[in-house]
């Protein structure tokens, strides 16, 4: 995928606070109002005692963003962190010619912008909406006092860097070692571990991507995906209805995914 003139738009940049509700964000006004409760679940702060949730908890933004909406770019000040409380963003980065490469998905749940919280330094990648997204926002002028006060939190936080680390290096394994079909058979694995819910005869990935979407997160053209994707289908491996895949043979997957150059 190219990254168009648009992707930079002034109207895309920023954070969007948007005053209205919309039909398809049903059951995030709940979340508004519930920002404790949000922070209580989440596996960074839930062990916090009641009285510092309420502080940070009064302290954080709720974010919304639309489709396609740029959350922030690879450069800008790195002043906070965000939990997805509805939605999914993608956090990615562009060659000089334009050619995006997604580094990481974010389901509902997760957290991204946590380097900016350790270190102060400006993002290292884009983050985009890719559906309608709440985020929660926390200020890392805010959070750092959390942080010295339960140690424990910082240690949690080293754990999502060190996960983030490993997926950098499976990637880099991946594209120096592996072939395509093990890298596409690979990548769908990856995505089953993020997005699988199982279902009868198989493994269903509850994300709609196309094909150049795959291609882009993986590292590979958008015909070869295809390629793939059908000669699998054919195989009985995968099942493709609407968008969505579902893994019908993962073993086959495991096997494919083995291969080396």
């Amino acid at each position: 995928m190219l990254a168009s003139g648009s992707r930079r738009d002034e109207a895309t940049r920023h954070a969007r606070f948007l005053p209205s509700r919309s039909p398809s964000w049903e059951g995030t006004v709940a979340a508004a109002v519930n920002r404790e409760e949000i922070l209580a679940g989440h596996f960074l702060l839930r062990h916090l005692r009641a009285e510092e949730l309420s502080r940070l908890a009064a302290s954080a933004t709720l974010a919304r963003h639309r489709a396609n909406a740029t959350i922030f770019q690879k450069g800008d000040p790195g002043a906070s962190m965000m939990a997805v409380v509805s939605g999914r963003v993608k956090i990615c980065t562009y060659s000089p010619d334009g050619k995006e490469l997604v580094l990481n998905i974010i389901d509902r749940g997760g957290l991204f912008g946590e380097i900016a919280v350790l270190d102060g330094q400006p993002r290292s990648g884009d983050a985009v909406a890719m559906e309608d997204t709440e985020l929660l926002v926390l200020e890392r002028a805010r959070l750092m006092p959390f942080l010295s006060a339960n140690p424990e939190i910082p240690t949690r936080l080293i754990g999502v860097l060190c996960q983030r680390l490993r997926q950098t290096s499976e990637a880099l394994e991946d594209a120096l070692l592996r072939d395509a079909p093990s890298r596409v058979a690979r990548g769908l694995l990856r995505l089953a571990g993020t997005f699988g819910r199982p279902e009868k005869g198989g493994l269903r990935l509850d994300i709609r991507l196309s094909q150049q979407q795959i291609g882009n997160l993986i590292g590979i053209s958008r015909e070869s995906i295809n390629k793939y994707i059908v000669d699998w289908t054919r195989a009985g491996y995968l099942s493709v209805d609407h968008g969505f895949i579902t893994i019908r043979d993962k073993t086959a997957l495991e096997d494919l995914s083995q291969a080396e150059l």
